[in-house]
């Protein structure tokens, strides 16, 4: 859910990416990016130059989603102290201990 609306500012590289997503590894970063690209929502462009120089970017029904996430990711800034309210006293009552 991070990689779509950073790709929204634009074409990235992978090190841009890795530094616009804080705490990503490069294994997951690379493993989410094919399988984004594999469902047809970031496209690959790779410009065949030394050293390796590998842009992606969003497809255009990628574009219609960005908007979605955006708004589902603040909801769950708006609402997260209230759901982690819920958690913690569902779990103080069901505590089996």
């Amino acid at each position: 859910m991070l990689i779509l609306p950073a790709l929204a500012e634009g074409p990235m590289r992978n090190g841009e990416l890795m530094r616009k997503i804080e705490g990503i590894s490069q294994k997951v970063l690379t493993q989410t990016l094919r399988q984004l690209e594999r469902h047809g929502l970031v496209s690959r462009f790779d410009h065949e130059e030394k050293p390796a120089c590998v842009e992606y970017s969003l497809t255009g029904v990628a574009d219609s989603l960005v908007s979605t996430l955006t708004a589902l990711d603040r909801w769950a800034e708006i609402n997260f102290p209230e759901l982690d309210a819920a958690r913690i006293r569902y779990d103080l009552e069901n505590d089996d201990d």
